[in-house]
């Protein structure tokens, strides 16, 4: 050892983690309600879910969207779900006020998850639209989807205009869906198929649920089409197909 002389590295992550975990581990957990989360500022952070009181899942926001953003989407998405009480799920959030470069959602994820990992990440809970190619594939046990397939009896607080393009109410019905609703679309472009494009459909009496708006919509369609509820989301296609795990809403005749 040279005299005078000494060297230092500070474990940044490490120490970044330490005390991100106190903190977390300090915070009261409240349910996972959209009257609970309006009360969270839409910042920078990270959150941790919780079910019947045990660590499920762990995510982080971005620029797009912030933390009251992503759990209030997540309140409405557990809504929708069978088998799954919303009073369940509780939530912890903390807001980080400078984001570094340092991964604090995988040190979370370890560090909660231990050598089984978190129930819900990596699971498909925090997935978007999975793909065309995802359709005919069965889903495995421990999936969110498979324990938890999307409840599309649930009534909607939405309503569609009393008569237009089906295309503009397939959009709306889209939009208001906290899963997905996946629609042919011409190629690679934003358009619907031309049947969609150029059909006009007549309004649905609200209240309703999901399942009714589909089947109405799907039959002010041409012949052949045909609505498909999988576990986790829903497609429209023109097509006759019969997918796993799947439950037809509706053919158009």
């Amino acid at each position: 050892m040279t005299k005078g002389y000494r060297e230092f590295e500070f474990d940044l992550p490490g120490a970044l983690l330490d005390r991100l975990v106190s903190i977390i581990d300090e915070i009261e957990s409240a349910p996972l309600t959209s009257e609970v989360t309006a009360k969270i500022p839409d910042e920078q952070g990270v959150y941790q879910l919780l079910l019947d009181g045990k660590p499920v899942y762990v995510g982080k926001t971005d620029n797009d969207a912030g933390l009251n953003s992503r759990l209030t989407r997540h309140s409405i998405k557990i809504l929708h779900r069978i088998g799954l009480e919303p009073k369940r799920v509780s939530f912890k959030s903390v807001r980080i006020f400078v984001f570094t470069a340092v991964d604090l959602e995988t040190d979370l994820i370890r560090h909660y998850g231990k050598e089984s990992g978190l129930a819900w990440n990596g699971s498909g809970f925090g997935s978007n639209d999975p793909g065309r190619e995802r359709d005919t594939t069965k889903n495995k046990p421990e999936n969110f989807d498979y324990q938890f397939p999307i409840n599309i009896d649930h009534k909607l607080d939405l309503q569609l205009p009393k008569r237009g393009p089906a295309a503009d109410c397939f959009r709306l019905l889209r939009d208001a869906l906290p899963y997905t609703l996946r629609i042919q679309r011409v190629g690679s472009s934003r358009k619907f198929h031309s049947d969609i494009e150029s059909s006009i459909v007549t309004s649905l009496k609200s209240p309703f649920t999901a399942r009714q708006a589909i089947a109405h919509l799907t039959n002010g369609l041409p012949p052949g089409w045909q609505a498909t509820k999988l576990l986790g989301y829903v497609i429209l296609y023109k097509e006759n197909e019969k997918y796993p795990e799947s439950e037809i809403i509706a053919r158009s005749k």
